[in-house]
């Protein structure tokens, strides 16, 4: 019997935990007991895993030179010039810059809060159900889109189409864009 702690003893030859509740009571786990324990254990650890925070330099930036740099990207207009004259830029085939961490998050919480959230969404938000108008170069198939959509979702945390007029500090403050 080996101690593995306070009140904890475990038995190598047979595959038994004791766990010692003052000197009144043992409980006993055997070999499938001991199985459903490292299952869990499996199991713990695998979700753990997965949980991995979605952040802009590990994540979002290669979704974005993947899909959005040719019309977002380092040619892109700034936000002020874009809007000065949007159709000449749209026939160029560029949108307003967002190349840059600074860029890119400046859509999701101030000043033009949602406006990432409102062009990418997939129209599960939307009261017409139609996707967003940027929905569609978020991937080459409809499993590349949730995709990549399932990671800006997780990166911008509260996804909301509102605007900042519109928001509450409760849905403010759940936009966490991590870099």
């Amino acid at each position: 019997m080996r101690n593995a702690g306070k009140g904890l003893k475990t038995d190598g030859s047979t595959g038994q935990i004791h766990i010692r509740e003052g000197d009144t009571k043992t409980m006993r786990i055997g070999d499938a007991g001991m199985a459903w324990v490292c299952a869990g254990m499996m199991l713990f650890t695998a979700a753990m895993a997965g949980a991995e925070e979605v952040r802009y330099t590990t994540h979002i930036k290669r979704v974005f030179d993947s899909q959005c740099a040719s019309c977002h990207g380092k040619d892109a207009p700034e936000h002020g010039d874009f809007k000065k004259d949007k159709e000449g830029y749209m026939k160029k085939g560029l949108g307003p810059k967002m190349d840059s961490y600074a860029h890119l998050a400046s859509y999701a919480g101030w000043p033009d809060s949602g406006a990432i959230m409102r062009r990418l969404d997939d129209g599960k938000n939307t009261r017409d159900g139609k996707p967003g108008n940027m929905y569609e170069h978020l991937g080459a198939s409809e499993t590349e889109r949730q995709r990549n959509l399932g990671l800006f979702k997780a990166w911008v945390g509260t996804w909301t189409l509102k605007r900042f007029a519109d928001l509450t500090r409760e849905e403010l403050a759940g936009i966490t864009v991590k870099y």
